[in-house]
């Protein structure tokens, strides 16, 4: 522990007499420093313990008076006058005035030498910075037994909690809570969530302090992370002031736990590489093949239909929605499939999950299939790859593939065709019928000018940019790339079909 005033008057070799500010006994003194200017307070850093004969003190009270007011104001750790030398005894003046700010002032006898409290105090900052070594080297030893044991991070963050007598949390990237002790701290936790989300706008490692709502509790949340690369939050909380012991112990535990989940992915890095392998295959149709090498790699395959998902942008926001998705997944007891194909992250999840507008993930670009049977992935793949093709184009974080119409091969019956032809143009026929846009007509003489920007302009009598503008909102709502030419194909033949109203043939 630091020396404290207390301390110092308690060594009866001192022979200290307080005489005012006794409530301020208990500050820490952090250095010893004579002086006789009549302002010090340029050349002190604060928490020191000023020493002085009184030669410049000041001649009247109001001099005084001041005097002790700026040693206040600079947060001294308390003043010791020596009498007997300038001052047969401390003036009243500066007595009232400390008593009055609450600042300890003392009388230095005049057999007990300036420098008997300097030793004093430096032997006692001496013996904290050794406690400080030997604990901290103690702490490292015993965290680090504790994260290589059989528990690893659930095991730290209790003896870390131990070491600061408060509580610790560890975050997974995405914000989810992975371990907390002790458990009654849970609800705590739960109040972090905007301040991680926070640092997780900044590069790792960055920290955060904060005051508890409730209490005098002190907060620290740290991200932790190698080469400015988010792996987890770690989070204290403790009611005892901060001391170097603690912030050496927080350190440790830091590096260990980055170092933990470095390792964890690293490892994931390598089974990533094993799922994009796996990956490809499910692209071909295979189906065997695939399921024995996802039983070898321990990578569970989810149960079909599947929905594709290609998606591109920032590393950590590609990242942030991947892992959304697959913990989305597993909340539903499902598995996904992760892997990365040309320069893009696929995701292979289960009908069940649909994915929703990442609007928090700037410079995303995400394509979803419709629903598609495990044998017919390389459809859902190539069905991702035109929505996403459109989210490019018209700079949307997701876009879906039209999921009412599925292709027009498999449908043989009149009757079928008919319906499949409606469904595929209802969603430009409400656009329209709000008022917003002639889509249905502008998209007829596009198809029927075989893409000639000018010369289906010059039909519809509008400008080419204008024609431009209503192409994209095309795509955008029905979620498909005009560039297929399958979707070209099925759209003519949709517009094409005698059901089709009379605004769609006009």
């Amino acid at each position: 522990m630091p020396p404290t005033l207390a301390s110092l008057v308690r060594a009866p070799a001192l022979d200290l007499r307080v005489l005012a500010g006794k409530g301020g006994l208990e500050r820490e003194v952090r250095w010893v420093h004579t002086s006789e200017l009549a302002d010090p307070t340029p050349y002190l850093e604060g928490g020191e313990l000023l020493l002085t004969t009184g030669m410049k003190l000041g001649r009247t009270n109001a001099e005084r008076r001041a005097y002790v007011e700026r040693l206040a104001a600079a947060e001294v750790a308390g003043l010791g006058i020596g009498v007997g030398l300038t001052l047969e005894r401390v003036p009243a003046v500066i007595v009232e005035t400390a008593e009055s700010h609450g600042f300890p002032v003392f009388e230095v006898p005049r057999p007990t030498p300036f420098i008997a409290i300097s030793k004093v105090v430096s032997s006692a900052l001496a013996a904290e910075q050794y406690e400080t070594v030997t604990t901290g080297f103690a702490v490292q030893q015993e965290l680090t037994r504790a994260a290589a044991g059989r528990e690893g991070a659930a095991t730290l963050i209790r003896r870390l909690a131990g070491r600061l007598d408060g509580w610790a949390a560890l975050y997974d990237a995405d914000g989810t809570l992975r371990q907390v002790a002790p458990a009654a701290a849970r609800p705590r936790t739960e109040a972090l969530r905007a301040d991680i989300d926070k640092l997780r706008r900044m590069p790792a490692p960055s920290s955060a302090s904060l005051q508890e709502d409730e209490g005098d509790g002190r907060v620290v949340v740290q991200s932790l992370g190698a080469e400015r690369r988010i792996s987890g939050f770690l989070a204290v909380g403790t009611h005892r002031p901060a001391r170097t012991a603690d912030r050496q112990t927080l350190g440790t535990a830091a590096s260990l736990l980055t170092l933990a989940l470095e390792q964890s992915r690293a490892g994931a890095d390598a089974g990533a590489r094993m799922r994009t392998a796996l990956l490809r295959l499910l692209l071909t149709g295979e189906r065997a093949t695939p399921a024995e090498l996802a039983h070898d790699i321990a990578a569970d395959l989810p149960p079909g239909p599947w929905r594709m998902v290609v998606a591109t942008g920032p590393d950590a926001a590609v990242a942030a929605f991947a892992e959304r998705l697959c913990a989305r997944a597993v909340r539903a007891g499902t598995p996904a499939l992760t892997g990365e194909l040309a320069g893009a992250t696929v995701l292979v999840l289960p009908e069940s999950v649909e994915p929703v507008e990442p609007v928090d993930l700037p410079g995303l670009v995400a394509g979803v299939s419709g629903p598609v049977e495990p044998d017919r992935a390389g459809d859902g793949y190539r069905q991702a790859l035109g929505a996403h093709a459109v989210g490019l184009r018209s700079e949307k974080a997701l876009t879906v593939h039209g999921r009412d119409a599925g292709g027009l091969l498999p449908l043989l019956d009149g009757d079928a065709v008919h319906a499949w032809a409606d469904q595929v143009l209802a969603p430009l026929r409400a656009h329209d019928a709000g008022g917003r846009g002639d889509l249905i007509v502008s998209l007829r003489a596009w198809l029927a000018r075989h893409g000639q920007w000018d010369a289906a302009a010059g039909d519809l009598g509008v400008h080419r940019h204008t024609l431009r503008y209503r192409i994209r909102r095309v795509e955008e709502i029905l979620g498909r790339t005009l560039d297929d030419p399958d979707t070209r194909a099925e759209l003519w033949f949709a517009l094409r079909d005698t059901t089709g109203t009379a605004e769609d043939k006009s």
